[in-house]
């Protein structure tokens, strides 16, 4: 369930365009204008607004943005601004560009590859290649090593089946194989790399149901006894994403904020991108795992525009007029 609020008559992208412009001249940026009409528009609507924007203004809203505005909110309203596939192909090249290369970097594909759709993945290919000349899966050959290698090619690479349907029998036999080389700590093994990035996501969510009820232990338990190396942890963060991404977002904004210091990048990668799909979910899971409020301590740890914005697309900010 999306959090994103839009208004009951929605301005059109001329309209909007002008506000835009108007916030943006003068002595300082109205940084409240440009919440209330970009965080309340959809993923559409944001791109009529940035097309009509360049043909009125013969200049790029997206830079525009980068010039008037600064620091985390900067950072997150473009984010934000960029058309879904776009903007996870950028988050996938910052990714791979990183010099260290840790969970925290590397399960930003797992996430692209495993809680998009199928054609949210296809599109985030075909901006890749379109914006960096190169596909996605040559960076990942080309930046990390195996065997971490080898599973997220074939999971950026999967074209899963969309529709609900599951054949127990597939389940109860995938089963048998994905525990096979999990007990045996073979985490590299081809079983478990085709059976993740070649399933749909229902049938998997069925097979690993039926892994709990053969072997009395959750994949992601066994998977943690193997050990607690990159490996172990992005085939739990692949577990999760598939079964419940809106478990692991909230692991992700939790994360985000604790300790000393926020790591903003990752807090908005969670917020922005699942505003228009599930952060209502992301809110719930995240009261049932660590019993208090995502809402009450996102803005316990971010401030201003920033902090605004961010409630905003968490469905609790200013209404738009």
């Amino acid at each position: 369930m999306a959090s994103l609020k839009l208004p009951e008559f929605v301005p059109s992208p001329t309209h909007d365009s002008e506000r835009l412009r108007k916030a943006f001249q003068g002595f300082g940026t109205d940084e409240k204008e440009v919440i209330l009409v970009l965080g309340h528009r959809n993923a559409q609507q944001r791109k009529e607004i940035k097309e009509t924007y360049q043909q009125l203004y013969n200049e790029s809203l997206i830079d525009r943005l980068h010039s008037e505005l600064s620091g985390d909110f900067r950072n997150a309203i473009i984010l934000w601004t960029y058309d879904p596939p776009e903007r996870h192909a950028k988050l996938a090249k910052d990714a791979l560009k990183a010099r260290w290369k840790g969970i925290k970097e590397l399960q930003v594909l797992v996430e692209i590859a495993c809680a998009s759709t199928p054609n949210h993945l296809m599109a985030v290919r075909q901006a890749y290649c379109s914006l960096f000349d190169c596909s996605l899966e040559e960076d990942i050959i080309a930046s990390v090593s195996q065997p971490l290698k080898k599973l997220l090619v074939g999971l950026v690479s999967s074209y899963r089946y969309d529709k609900v349907a599951v054949n127990l029998e597939v389940a109860k036999l995938e089963a048998s194989k994905l525990h096979e080389a999990i007990n045996s700590k073979q985490l590299d093994d081809d079983h478990i790399v085709w059976i993740l990035s070649t399933r749909s996501l229902f049938q998997l969510r069925e097979t690993f149901a039926c892994y709990k009820q053969l072997y009395g232990n959750t994949m992601e338990q066994d998977i943690k006894n193997c050990g607690k190396g990159d490996l172990e942890s992005l085939l739990n963060v692949a577990v999760w994403c598939i079964d419940c991404p809106e478990k692991h977002f909230a692991k992700v904004v939790r994360d985000s904020i604790l300790g000393l210091g926020t790591d903003e990048d990752s807090l908005n990668r969670a917020i922005v991108t699942r505003a228009e799909i599930d952060l209502l979910k992301v809110r719930f899971e995240y009261a049932n795992i660590y019993n208090s409020s995502l809402d009450d301590d996102v803005i316990g740890d971010t401030s201003g525009d920033y902090k605004d914005f961010l409630m905003t697309l968490v469905g609790k900010g200013p209404k738009e007029a």
